[in-house]
């Protein structure tokens, strides 16, 4: 699948959005993903998830134990890559601002691969990848569905895109003039009361 067929199922579903957003990073862009719009349709979200199980088995990282995710925006992706990888899905989730794998067992030496959405800065990558390595997991890289770092994102682990599209992203005081013209929206899930 090319960057294009994949960036193609999001404008089908109407998820390449245009304006002024504050990304999860607190960064601010012209474009804004909206995932959710992709995974409210099952054959999307298989064709997608299906592509990127296939480029995670010919990244050739050997024997896999378990997909993990970080909740909210991974759980999706995560559990449908796992599916046709054929290993359980897990995520982890924020407990008193830390991410945690609350609700399942990691054995020690686990192998295992985080798989996101959306990859922008890498921080929820880091975190996951913090978190699992704590309880004594081998994790071997985070696979998602879009890098729009354009490769630049630091997850602490390789990183497996299914496609890289690199959009703008601004510090809050440095928008540039058009962008700034525009009332700013919040559209993701972290920070919502």
């Amino acid at each position: 699948m090319t960057r294009d067929d994949v960036l193609s199922v999001f404008r089908d579903a109407g998820a390449i959005l245009e304006g002024h957003f504050i990304l999860t990073s607190g960064l601010r862009s012209p474009i804004f993903l909206q995932k959710a719009r992709v995974f409210m349709y099952p054959d999307k979200t298989e064709i997608l998830c299906k592509a990127l199980a296939e480029k995670i088995q010919a990244s050739d990282l050997g024997p896999l134990d378990f997909v993990v995710s970080p909740a909210l925006g991974g759980l999706i992706p995560g559990y449908e890559t796992a599916r046709h990888l054929d290993v359980p899905a897990m995520w982890v989730e924020r407990e008193d601002g830390e991410f945690r794998l609350r609700r399942f067992e990691m054995p020690e030496g686990a192998r295992v691969i985080i798989v996101e959405d959306i990859v922008t800065t890498g921080l929820s990558s880091r975190e996951t990848v913090t978190s699992l390595k704590a309880l004594g997991a081998e994790v071997l890289a985070v696979a998602c569905l879009i890098d729009r770092s354009g490769g630049e994102a630091d997850a602490g682990v390789p990183v497996i895109a299914l496609a890289d599209y690199k959009v703008p992203a601004y510090e809050p005081d440095n928008l540039p003039p058009e962008l700034a013209a525009l009332p700013a929206v919040k559209p993701g899930s972290r920070g919502l009361a």
